[in-house]
């Protein structure tokens, strides 16, 4: 093919940890062939880097089975939208970034029609119904996947993956600098500094924030002088976040919410209190204690809770297989347990330094060229000569 000819790559990304890895991918891409049209289904990352959203970002943001079968009906809209205008722009290749629900199934239908397809971000296969594996191959003509366990359980099923390694472990350094980050953030005099993370999508917020305020004042017990970092990953959330801290209950305490710069505030922090996910990854990479929580609606957790196959369900406990964080989850996601938590990690730094150790053999594991290698293999599926 002419690096002359107008290149289209389609994508989309359905929430703000894909976001990032669209963006990386879009720059990689430019850089070796510059002449390329991006469209699909964008957040604000994306499209600063050149990407044309068909639909806003923020309408794939949803999490659980109840919260999905709300709107259910305004979802299959969209994805039946996107397919309809992707089969008429006839991209050259199309990447499903993560959101394997959406995305799989639009890949599914452009693959059909001739379009080459990748899935980006394995679904965790690993950890709950693997059965998916076969289907997913057949969805597909590719995935590329961020942990060293995964591409050879697609192999088996016969289709083709590639170990990329994580983005996160390529960008963020293997020593983050905690005083720099305070002084960009004006927070030198801080005794102590405590990241909360309650999640990247609304839904999120509206289950996990509010537990997680209410275990601020039971640290504050504890550390008076202990300051707080919310950064909030869309401009969505942010408004939510804003608006609950008006209230009586919470407006006096010393929480600051931050749009974005969430690496930043995880880098300044002496713990992070987080929403399992993506987040969880990049606190260990940031080098930082944490304690993991989750918790979503009765039904959905008995629904799924029968399905999980690994003891852990934080990324960091996962790929060092052992529980080096604690997961407070369900009806253990109290702010009274929440805080024991993290104040337990205020209270032992000679464990901090030993999670520290963790967490660098991690990073040094999850550092390859992450962008380089996952553009290779859309411009390979694009039929582009490397």
């Amino acid at each position: 093919m002419s690096s002359k000819r107008l290149l289209t790559v389609a994508l989309i990304a359905g929430e703000a940890s894909g976001d990032l890895l669209g963006a990386h991918l879009i720059e990689a891409v430019k850089q070796h062939y510059p002449n390329c049209r991006f469209v699909g289904i964008a957040g604000p990352l994306m499209q600063k880097a050149g990407c044309e959203s068909l639909y806003p970002q923020e309408a794939l943001a949803v999490r659980g089975f109840v919260e999905v079968v709300k709107r259910l009906p305004s979802i299959l809209k969209i994805r039946n939208g996107v397919v309809s205008q992707l089969k008429q722009m006839r991209p050259d290749v199309f990447i499903g970034i993560d959101a394997p629900d959406f995305n799989l199934g639009v890949a599914e239908k452009l693959k059909a029609a001739g379009i080459p397809t990748i899935h980006y971000v394995s679904p965790s296969v690993w950890a709950w119904r693997r059965e998916r594996v076969n289907k997913i191959v057949h969805q597909v003509n590719r995935v590329l996947c961020l942990f060293p366990m995964e591409p050879q359980l697609y192999r088996d099923a016969g289709g083709k993956a590639d170990f990329v390694g994580h983005p996160l472990a390529q960008t963020l350094p293997l020593q983050p600098d905690q005083e720099a980050a305070r002084r960009q953030l004006k927070l030198e005099e801080a005794e102590q500094v405590i990241t909360i993370m309650p999640g990247s999508r609304v839904s999120e917020i509206d289950y996990m924030a509010p537990i997680f305020l209410e275990t601020v004042p039971l640290i504050l017990r504890e550390y008076p002088n202990a300051q707080f970092l919310i950064p909030a990953a869309t401009t969505a959330t942010r408004e939510r976040l804003v608006k609950m801290l008006e209230s009586e209950y919470y407006k006096r305490l010393p929480i600051r919410v931050m749009s974005a710069h969430a690496t930043l505030a995880c880098v300044a922090s002496d713990v992070v209190l987080v929403a399992s996910g993506t987040a969880t990854l990049e606190v260990a990479l940031c080098k930082r204690p944490m304690v993991i929580s989750y918790k979503i609606s009765a039904l959905t957790y008995r629904m799924v809770k029968h399905k999980i196959k690994v003891p852990h369900v934080g990324l960091p406990n996962i790929l060092l297989g052992k529980g080096v964080v604690p997961e407070l989850l369900q009806h253990d996601a109290t702010p009274h347990k929440l805080a024991g938590a993290v104040i337990h990690w205020l209270n032992h730094p000679e464990q901090v330094q030993a999670l520290q150790d963790d967490f660098t053999q991690l990073h040094q594991t999850l550092q390859l060229n992450t962008d380089e290698l996952a553009a290779k293999a859309v411009l390979e599926e694009a039929k582009v000569v490397w």
